[in-house]
């Protein structure tokens, strides 16, 4: 067993901003603003606590392509509508607090299981959370349950409208930002590795456990920074792969628009194999097509290689797609008239409904991280009401926000938390003379912070909470006013104890389960690194430059499966070494057998991928 220091240093450094930061926050804007001012000009602006339920789901799924994000949005609603009603049935029948308070935790860690097992993404559970927490104590009649809650589902169906409406100007708008992003980070390891060629290392060296050319096939070190761009371009060539599979290809014209994408990511993901001859030169020309990517301009043109038409044209087969000598798999053109294969995600994994099942199995890590939710938001809850404040929701909602992968990222976000509330209470107590001007004054502010929320939350969660907490001040005043004074005396006291009682919480119930993902983690890779192995040792994957290969489409198809297999199980394996590490109190890691597996696996990668992509393909 070891110890681990909670860090103190660095919690409020500013990042960069997320590169789409603004299409759920103009999305927030827009589905909030149209049913405030509707309610407004119909004096209902104590209804603006249900309206905004429906609206906040607009903020989700905005790195989904339209048609997956068609179909993920409404489980984000109807979630949002059954937590909504759940809590205003319970305000309705219940008279205790604590019960409430209680009720009201259970419903906030199936909120964080649920969002950690869908993976929905940003803002995930928070949102789910604050606005049925508040709810909870909400004065409610059970005859007001069902038309509240149609409300919500009302103004959902519009934040679905509104979170779909950019398919009409740019339709390939998300998988195009996806594949933006791993020629970024492509680039980004390119130019780590010439720099740390050029210069002796400056962070210090790690076991080479990246495909790193040569390098790593000899089984050397390489800088940490070359090893940090390494997982980052693996992390977005999978994220993207992810991605591109979830865009349906029914046409040609859209199949060949996908194929377009492919290519690319193919070119980006080849910077995983090793290192072109002139990697400056790769490295700006990737940068240059992710710019192209971003503005919206037309896809630049990419050369296939024999063996990726060989992937292609097994693909195409399977898939029934009959292949003219014209077509676009033809080696070396990537273009033609005819619908092109595309690559399929592997066969056989869960997806879906029994993907989601399967993450929230009986000793799931996700089972410590939802009872360290349901106990700290309860504690908090509770210490806030012996503490004397009426309506403790806040409290709940603190803790629930603080609960991240590990015990590290949530003193992170305990300590963010606390800081970027306090000075949000600054905020809105500068604030309260415009405020207090009348109810258009602050449907205004109230948009005015959910922007600000949005354009800064991604730089560090603390500044984001800075506009978040007068916005969530401004919803109560809509339905119940408070004395000033009251109200941010009991927002003070709620955030210092939820914050204070929900870490204590993640402390004493620790994750031990993270260590058990990795084991699982490295099973897997093992599994996938032997397979591709085998696949390279009988011969059945055709080399780069091999267009008359014996192993055919066949073996290319098999060895793309392969690929992706062992790419994301090492991604995975990452993630959850990644987590393990920020747990302060866990079994020592198997560090030694984490690296060679990495190194293993990351060296039968770029094996795989300098075989069906060539190092250096021409622009």
């Amino acid at each position: 067993m070891r110890f681990r220091p909670l860090p103190v240093r660095s919690t409020v450094r500013l990042r960069r901003p997320v590169d789409i930061w603004h299409k759920p926050a103009l999305s927030a804007v827009v589905a909030l603003a149209v049913p405030d001012l509707v309610l407004f000009a119909l004096g209902r602006l104590d209804l603006v606590l249900y309206t905004s339920a429906g609206a906040m789901c607009a903020l989700y799924a905005h790195g989904l392509p339209y048609a997956a994000r068609a179909r993920a949005l409404p489980w984000v609603v109807l979630g949002m509508a059954a937590s909504l009603a759940v809590a205003l049935t319970a305000a309705s029948l219940v008279t205790s607090a604590a019960v409430l308070v209680a009720l009201a935790s259970l419903v906030a860690a199936v909120h964080k299981m649920v969002c950690d097992a869908t993976r929905i993404g940003p803002p995930g559970n928070l949102i789910l959370t604050f606005i049925a927490a508040s709810a909870f104590f909400v004065p409610q009649r059970p005859a007001e349950v069902l038309p509240h809650t149609a409300l919500a589902l009302l103004t959902g169906a519009f934040a679905w409208l509104v979170c779909m409406a950019p398919a009409l100007v740019r339709p390939r708008g998300p998988e195009r930002i996806a594949t933006a992003r791993a020629l970024e980070a492509a680039a980004g390891l390119l130019r780590a590795r010439a720099g740390a060629a050029g210069a002796p290392p400056a962070g210090g060296t790690e076991p080479a456990k990246a495909g790193d050319g040569e390098a790593a096939e000899a089984g050397g070190t390489e800088p940490v920074e070359v090893a940090r761009a390494r997982h980052a371009t693996a992390a977005a060539v999978n994220a993207a792969w992810h991605t591109l599979f979830l865009v349906p290809a029914r046409t040609p014209e859209k199949a060949a628009a996908r194929a377009g994408l492919e290519r690319l990511l193919v070119r980006a993901e080849s910077a995983l194999g090793g290192t072109p001859p002139d990697p400056a030169a790769e490295a700006g020309r990737l940068g240059g097509w992710a710019r192209e990517l971003r503005s919206g301009r037309p896809l630049p043109e990419v050369t296939l290689t024999a063996a990726e038409a060989e992937e292609l044209a097994g693909v195409a087969w399977e898939s029934g797609v009959a292949l003219e000598p014209g077509m676009a798999l033809e080696a070396g053109t990537g273009r033609g008239a005819g619908v092109p294969g595309l690559r399929l995600p592997v066969p056989g994994g869960p997806r879906g409904v029994r993907a989601v099942a399967g993450r929230l199995r009986p000793g799931s890590p996700l089972l410590p991280i939802g009872a360290r939710v349901a106990l700290g938001c309860a504690l908090a809850g509770w210490a806030s009401m012996a503490a004397g404040v009426g309506h403790p929701y806040w409290a709940v909602v603190t803790a629930a926000s603080i609960y991240q992968a590990n015990t590290t990222l949530s003193w992170q976000r305990a300590f963010q938390r606390t800081l970027g509330n306090l000075l949000g209470l600054a905020l809105f107590t500068v604030l309260l003379p415009v405020i207090h001007t009348g109810h258009l004054a602050m449907i205004a502010l109230a948009l005015a912070f959910q922007l600000g929320a949005e354009a800064t939350i991604t730089r560090n969660y603390w500044l984001g909470t800075v506009w978040v907490t007068p916005m969530a001040l401004l919803l109560s005043e809509f339905g119940r006013p408070l004395p000033a004074g009251t109200l941010i005396a009991d927002r003070w006291l709620d955030t210092v104890v939820g914050a204070a009682v929900g870490l204590v919480c993640c402390v004493l119930v620790t994750n031990r389960r993270a260590a058990d993902r990795i084991d699982l983690a490295l099973e897997r890779v093992a599994a996938a690194e032997s397979a591709a192995s085998r696949l390279l040792a009988a011969g059945t994957v055709p080399a780069a430059r091999d267009a008359g290969s014996p192993a055919g489409p066949d073996g290319a198809r098999e060895a793309g499966w392969a690929r992706d297999r062992l790419a994301g199980s090492l991604v995975e394996l990452r993630e959850a070494v990644e987590v393990a590490s920020g747990e302060w109190w866990q079994r020592a890691l198997p560090e030694e057998r984490i690296a060679r597996a990495e190194q293993r696996g990351h060296r039968t990668l770029a094996v795989l991928l300098r075989r069906l992509s060539a190092p250096a393909l021409a622009a």
